[in-house]
Order: structure tokens, then C-alpha cells, then sequence
């Protein structure tokens, strides 16, 4: 266990360094934990893919945490739309601790192992629940709360707008990693809620040393919107 973490927390650091960014050896240590808690886990709740398994920290730990450095510093309160095994909520609140979040899944098992996670690494900023974010009860609980929406390729775009504008507050962000080309699903959204968009900016998630050309396609959109 401690040995997995160890080298999970050097290869966290060396993405860090490799792209020269600081991460302070608390933070390292506890997303480490948490890779490890999380690779323990998809043994028995499906959480991630069983490949992805041995490059969680890039493509899960590291890819998370490093979007923290796009989220304009005045957001507060975040939530994660359809968190799977945490991703990127937990990453997020490491990174950024100021900032309060809800981690919702609409599967029972994962939020259970979140919720896990959560408690074990002592965290309390976050709170993980077992809901849609589309229901009733979710949008009388948590309307116009949220000044930050995170989503990690759950649904289109056109989608995370219908889901965010109910729960936002007047002025918030709209962030989400996306793989492919994103121009036809943008269009799309933009279509139909361009009124409430106020900046939009789409970055290359390109880092060193393995994705220097951004050849896994991976990109970040981040949206301004005023309701």
C-alpha cells in the first residue's frame, strides 16, 4: 500500500515538475491515497476502466487536478456532474480547498465508494450524493447555489447547460474535459443557450512529456454564463 502510494505520488510530482508546476507535497500525498484507495476499489465497483487501472494517475489523478489552474479564483461552491469514482471532484478539492463541492453520480455503488473515499481521507469540503441532477428534489435543494459546474465527458454539452442553469448562480463557470472534436458539439449548445453565454474558450490539454502535441485529443471548454 504505502510503496503503490509512493510511486503514484512521484509520478504525480514528475507531471508536475515535467510541466513547470508546483504541487505541494501535502497535496501530492493525498492524491496518491486516493489513487490507490480508488485502484483498490475497481476490484469490485467498476469505476474505472480495469486498462485505465495502471495509468489512473495520468489520465484520471493528474488530468483532474491540473484543470484546477483554468477555474477562476473567485468560484466557491462547484459541483461535479456524473463524479464515477470521484474524478474530477476529488482532485479539486485537494487543489483547491477553498472551494466547497457535491459530487453526484446516479449510480449507487460508485457514490457509496466515493463517499468512502471521501470519509477516509478525511475530507470536508465535499459531500458525495446518490442523485440526478436533473430531478426535482435535486434542483429544489441546490438551486442557484453552484458557481461552478465540472464534468468530465458525461454528456454533451447541449446537455450539462439543461442540467447547470437551474442550479447556478447569476454569474458562474461552465468547465469540461472533452476527447474529439468538440466544434459540432459546441455549435449545438451554443445554438440554443447563447444568451446565457458570456466567454467561451476551448485549451488544448497538451502536456509533457506524453501528450506534448495533444495527440490523445483531450481538451478543456470553459464557459463563462450569466443567467
Amino acid at each position: 500500500m504505502i510503496d503503490v502510494q509512493n510511486e503514484f505520488q512521484k509520478e504525480l510530482l514528475s507531471f508536475y515538475w515535467e510541466n513547470g508546476l508546483n504541487l505541494d507535497t501535502m497535496k501530492a500525498q493525498q492524491m496518491a491515497y486516493f489513487a490507490d484507495l480508488v485502484v483498490e476499489k475497481n476490484e469490485s465497483v467498476n469505476l474505472i476502466s480495469r486498462r485505465d487501472a495502471k495509468k489512473i494517475i495520468e489520465n484520471h489523478v493528474f488530468i483532474s487536478s491540473y484543470i484546477s489552474k483554468y477555474i477562476p479564483e473567485k468560484c466557491y461552491n462547484f459541483l461535479d456532474v456524473g463524479t464515477g469514482g470521484g474524478f474530477p471532484g476529488i482532485p479539486l478539492a485537494i487543489m483547491r480547498p477553498e472551494m466547497k463541492g457535491v459530487l453526484v453520480d446516479s449510480t449507487g455503488k460508485k457514490i457509496q465508494a466515493v463517499q468512502e473515499f471521501i470519509d477516509k481521507m478525511k475530507l470536508s469540503n465535499v459531500v458525495a450524493e446518490n442523485e440526478r441532477v436533473e430531478s426535482q428534489e435535486f434542483i429544489a435543494h441546490y438551486s442557484d447555489t453552484f458557481d461552478l459546474v465540472a464534468s468530465r465527458a458525461t454528456v454533451p454539452l447541449i446537455i450539462l447547460f439543461r442540467y447547470a442553469l437551474p442550479l447556478i448562480k447569476n454569474k458562474a463557470y461552465l468547465i469540461a474535459v472533452k476527447g474529439g472534436d468538440l466544434a459540432e458539439e459546441y455549435k449545438k449548445a451554443e445554438l440554443k443557450y447563447k444568451a446565457y453565454i458570456k466567454k467561451s474558450t476551448i485549451y488544448d490539454l497538451s502536456y509533457k512529456p506524453t501528450n506534448v502535441r495533444n495527440q490523445k485529443g483531450k481538451k478543456l471548454i470553459l464557459l463563462e454564463l450569466n443567467k
